[in-house]
Order: C-alpha cells, then structure tokens, then sequence
C-alpha cells in the first residue's frame, strides 16, 4: 500500500512527522515538495511526478485542495482519501474575498519584510488552540518549519489560494472511502465546513479532534495517527469500507 501525504500552506514533512513514522510500519509513505509551484494545478502535477501506480491520499489545509486536485486528474488511481482541516469553496467575491485578499496580503509583506519567523508568529495566533500558546516545543517546531520557506516560495502558495478553482464538483465524485477531520476549535477551517464536505462525500466518516485548532497533525498527533491508521487499516478490508454513512466521532 502506497499513501502520499499532502502538506498544507508553507508547510514541510515535518506537519506529518508523526504520522509518517507510524504510517511507515504499515504502508509506503511519501511526503510531496511543491518545489516554487504556485497554483494548485502545478502543486499536483508535481505531487503525482513523483507518485507512481495507485496510492491513498492525506491532505491537511492547502494539501486538501491538492488532493482535489489529483483526483480530478486521476481518480482511478486513488484508493482512499483523508482530508484535514481544509476547505472546498472557491476564493469568494465581494467583502468576504476581499478581506481575505487582504489579510493573506499582510501576511505575504510581513513575511518579505521581516522574515518568515515573524510571519508564522502572527499566523500562529489564530491557527494553534489557545491552550497551545504556551507550549514552547509545539510553537518552536511549526516556527522553525515555516522558516524553512522563502517569502517567495510563500507568495506563491498565497497566490495559489487566491486562485484556488471550486472543489464542490469533485467532492460529489469522490468514490473512494474518505474520512474528513478537523480540530473542533479550528477557526480557520471550521467544523461546519467539514461536515458540508463531508455529507457531499458518499461513504464519508467526519473525525472531530477535541481541544484543537488548524494544525491538528502536529497539535494532536496521536489522535490524528490513530484515525489515519484506521483508516488505512479500513482500506485493506473487502471494499475498503469505513462506514457507510456520514458519521461524527471526537478522539481526545
């Protein structure tokens, strides 16, 4: 079995650093390098370049959309999809889109003017559970993996986002088990957002992480470790079946 881990936005292996470690004991694991690509188009054609015959797919944030993405090139050769703390939706018109034009814009000059570390300090105070603001290692390595970017590398996955096409079509089409997680206290991607992508998704399981914000595979990795291997574990069996209706479960 073949899974190919998508990160999200500025973010490297180090987001799935411990999923990958028990991943690796039951299944061949690669983590996708977007390289300079800046538009989910390109980010996919080169997560796919690198990823022959079939795979399952896990995507956290921009690597959900990603994960679209592959799908609609290649659905044939999916077998199973997990989808963290992502979205669906196209970039919005009117006030909503530009505001968030403009919040991701001062977060692209912050990064260009004062570095990356200041950037993901910012990023990080709507992006981590507040109970988490104090926990200097998590802080520290979600710090040091954006810092890992250029600006310009991060401009484009803003540019990317900005652009991203509408993900409603592909998520009526998925025919692959698929579980949808979130952390219930994510801001960002929130939790009715996930139970909307969820509930298009035929044979979908929704996973709630309590006590979690956005980065739930690095703020709750054991959770989250534990429903991917479920997950993979479910697609082993006759059909792959993970249930076949749309249900809820929170994982401490």
């Amino acid at each position: 079995m073949q899974v190919l881990l998508l990160p999200g936005l500025a973010c490297d292996e180090e987001v799935w650093k411990q999923q990958r470690r028990r991943l690796s004991e039951i299944a061949t694991v690669r983590v996708a390098d977007y390289g300079g690509s800046d538009s989910i188009k390109t980010m996919a054609e080169t997560a796919l370049r690198n990823t022959p015959g079939r795979f399952a797919i896990a995507g956290h944030s921009m690597g959900g959309r990603v994960a679209y993405e592959v799908i609609r090139r290649v659905p044939e050769r999916v077998t199973g999809l997990a989808l963290l703390d992502t979205g669906y939706r196209p970039f919005p018109g009117g006030e909503d889109g530009q505001r968030e034009r403009v919040e991701r814009m001062r977060l692209v000059k912050l990064a260009q003017t004062q570095g990356m570390r200041a950037m993901a300090q910012d990023w990080l105070r709507n992006m981590v559970h507040p109970s988490r603001f104090s926990d200097g290692p998590l802080i520290d390595s979600i710090v040091q993996m954006f810092a890992r970017k250029t600006a310009e590398a991060f401009a484009g996955q803003i540019k990317a986002l900005l652009e991203r096409p509408d993900a409603t079509p592909v998520l009526c089409s998925i025919r692959c088990p698929t579980v949808v997680l979130c952390g219930r206290e994510d801001s960002w991607s929130t939790l009715p957002t996930h139970k909307a992508i969820a509930a298009r998704i035929p044979e979908s399981r929704l996973v709630v992480i309590e006590n979690c914000g956005h980065m739930a595979p690095m703020e709750k990795p054991e959770s989250v470790t534990a429903a991917l291997v479920s997950w993979l574990e479910a697609l082993a069996l006759p059909k792959g079946r993970i249930g076949s209706s749309v249900s809820a479960s929170s994982v401490d």
